[in-house]
């Protein structure tokens, strides 16, 4: 390897190191690691959506050949840790919501625990339930905070007069329906007991985050609990927290303790036991003068929570920081009904309520008879609205008129006067916004190996992101080494404590600690150290500099085709602008810009969990019914980003990337409907129905 490309390892498009043991099978996932005659778990779940379990009769399983054990509330391991209400299984009779784990099998076969567990009968006390997310709820209540720290509700200035006093105005409500994770590899867990401790192969996107939340669980010191987690197939937030399947795997691990057992959640489970995204009704509020200058903005937030245990997704809160306006209101409402726990999907929060946000600016720029990107670039703020500080590095003009530029967004014309064959032809535009984050939980050692190698250790996760990849790079040019002298180990607790992988401060959090690590290594054993010297690092508690406002920005620009008779859309062209401070690999960026954008077009035009409110369930579990784009409604999609390096965010100068590619795609596709057909689609996602009707 050449002196240049030791020099720059930073900024190599490097393919995945990872890759070719995954294309290999070589590459163990959860379930995959190998274990001497394992057993196998099947769940039983709750067939009600409320109520009590009377009598649960396992006497059909345990005659079944091969069957081990059976796992109920009558057998189950007391839990000294309950403050978590989705872990605490099996400790009472109560059914909170339909699908609520409250037995399982396990088995000598995977196909003996599945057929077991159907022939278990159980009795219930069925109590009236309710699953419906209304406007009029008696229920709804303003939490104490949203996800993950932010105020509930804020207000700057008086709204209601200047909305009274604005020459334009836009009063509209949106709403996205639930939706639900699904990464390629299921949830899946093995646990092991030996000597009072408790090792877990999870797919997970935090080791330490899984050991923290098991070992409260079980009243545990940290040490007792391992989890080894080196390879993931997706997560999106689903797997960045503990969900009650591995309380379910390590309690029948327990009794046949010291067998390991295998738990591979279906995919129809998931819908149940994994988290989801919540269905949100937004009202949405603007006013402006007749130049398109923003003079009053509100945002007000309905959505669910499980009865069982609070999530309070932060739907508003893009709209706090988002544009300049004169006056300021965003407020969020739970309604908790009797349906599973919702969770993270990815970018929970800016997702949803950017969808709103930026359907009202367009519809604003309609009603000013404004270009959409011409009204966003008006009201740019030149600080942080609702902090007051400087911006670190916010360049969504530039996203702006880049992306129109490379679009042809001239081509763009009023609404309905495009049609190409049976088609109408639209273009439409969104702007999106994440911010960059640093956790500063993490730690990481440096040891060298002798012969020019070094090994970096941290117990970072890989969910696809390209983690194996990018902390290498970062490694080899932190320690001025070829990429190839650097040996990364990551996905277990064994290794120092890593945040999880969420909320795109992945990278940034873990680089600047691997730096920090690398940096004590020269310090302490210079340019020549001796075989097995090690160095550890923490990450600089001033990582992040506290005096900026720290966000990535992006535009997306989307072009539609709408057949005239059945109302079909197919997008032929998608573009991503973003502004994301300095990029450590265009390759694995690139991956997680489009699939970000991916999942926004899926948010506009495919995703919604149907939930029959008579059993509380939803129906649609499966991929059959569920649906998400497949390569061919994958047509040219792009994804490019501005030359930047942030130096208030992190010692790297990068900024998460992770998610910005899904926030405020789905609004530049509803916007392109618009343009195209005259029609203003409110409600995700965008089927034919809501356009012929």
């Amino acid at each position: 390897m050449t002196e240049l490309l030791r020099e720059a390892a930073i900024g190599r498009p490097l393919p995945r190191l990872d890759g070719p043991a995954k294309v290999t099978g070589a590459a163990p996932y959860a379930y995959e690691h190998p274990f001497d005659h394992p057993l196998y778990l099947h769940p039983i779940q709750a067939t009600i959506a409320r109520g009590e379990v009377l009598a649960i009769d396992t006497s059909p399983a345990v005659a079944i050949d091969g069957v081990v054990a059976v796992l109920t509330h009558h057998n189950a391991a007391r839990l000294p840790g309950r403050d978590d209400a989705e872990l605490a299984i099996l400790q009472s009779a109560e059914v909170a919501f339909r699908g609520q784990l409250i037995g399982a099998v396990v088995a000598e076969t995977p196909e003996t625990a599945r057929e077991a567990a159907a022939r278990v009968r159980v009795d219930y006390e069925i109590k009236p339930h309710d699953t419906q997310l209304r406007l009029d709820h008696p229920d709804r209540y303003a939490p104490e905070h949203v996800n993950p720290s932010f105020p509930t509700d804020t207000v700057d200035g008086d709204v209601e007069a200047a909305l009274a006093g604005a020459a334009v105005r836009v009063d509209a409500t949106y709403r996205t329906p639930w939706q639900n994770n699904n990464p390629m590899e299921p949830h899946t867990v093995v646990a092991q007991w030996q000597h009072g401790a408790l090792v877990l192969y999870d797919s997970t996107q935090g080791a330490h985050a899984v050991r923290t939340a098991v070992a409260a669980t079980f009243g545990l010191h940290r040490e007792l609990v391992r989890v080894i987690s080196p390879h993931v197939g997706g997560g999106f937030g689903s797997k960045g927290n503990t969900h009650a399947h591995v309380i379910l795997a390590a309690l029948a691990a327990r009794l046949v303790e010291p067998r390991p057992v295998k738990f591979a959640v279906t995919r129809q489970q998931m819908f149940a036991l994994t988290g989801y995204r919540t269905p949100t009704v937004q009202r949405i509020r603007l006013g402006a003068g007749d130049d398109g200058h923003l003079l009053a903005l509100s945002h007000e937030v309905l959505e669910q929570t499980s009865r069982l245990k609070e999530f309070a997704e932060q739907t508003a809160v893009c709209s706090r920081t988002m544009y300049a306006a004169g006056a300021r209101r965003t407020a969020h409402r739970l309604v908790p009904v009797d349906v599973p726990v919702p969770s993270w999907m990815r970018a929970p929060g800016e997702t949803p309520g950017m969808f709103a946000l930026e359907s009202a600016m367009d519809e604003l720029a309609v009603a000013c008879g404004l270009d959409p990107v011409e009204l966003r670039a008006r009201n740019d703020p030149a600080v942080d609205p609702e902090s007051g500080k400087p911006w670190s590095n916010r360049n969504l003009v530039g996203c702006l008129r880049e992306g129109a530029r490379r679009f042809g967004w001239e081509r763009r014309r009023n609404p309905r006067e495009r049609r190409d064959g049976n088609s109408w032809v639209g273009l439409g535009v969104a702007a999106a916004t994440y911010p960059a984050r640093i956790n500063p939980n993490s730690a990481a050692v440096i040891r060298y190996t002798g012969d020019g190698r070094y090994r970096a250790e941290i117990a970072a996760a890989d969910i696809g992101t390209g983690t194996w990849t990018t902390l290498t790079q970062v490694a080899a040019d932190a320690l001025e080494c070829p990429i190839d002298a650097i040996e990364l180990a990551i996905g277990d607790t064994a290794l120092p404590e890593a945040v999880v992988a969420g909320g795109s401060m992945g990278l940034g959090s873990w680089g600047s600690t691997v730096l920090a690590a690398a940096r004590a290594f020269r310090a302490q054993h210079g340019e020549q150290p001796s075989v097995g010297a090690t160095a550890r690092a923490e990450t600089p508690s001033d990582t992040a500099d506290p005096g900026y406002a720290l966000h990535s920005f992006g535009a997306h620009f989307a072009g539609v085709r709408v057949d005239v008779d059945t109302g079909e859309i197919t997008v032929p062209r998608m573009l991503g602008v973003f502004s994301v401070g300095r990029i450590v690999n265009p390759v694995t960026a690139r991956s997680q810009l489009i699939g970000g954008m991916t999942m926004g077009l899926s948010m506009a035009l495919h995703e919604q969990s149907v939930l029959d409110p008579r059993f509380g369930h939803i129906v649609n579990h499966d991929f059959a019914e569920y649906h998400i784009p497949t390569n061919a409604d994958v047509l040219d999609l792009e994804a490019v980003w501005l030359d930047e390096h942030d130096p208030h965010a992190n010692p790297l100068g990068t900024h998460g990337i992770g998610e910005i590619g899904i926030v405020g795609a789905a609004a530049a596709i509803a916007n392109a409907v618009y343009n195209a057909t005259g029609i203003r689609v409110r409600e995700l996602p965008i089927t034919p129905d809501k356009l012929l009707a």
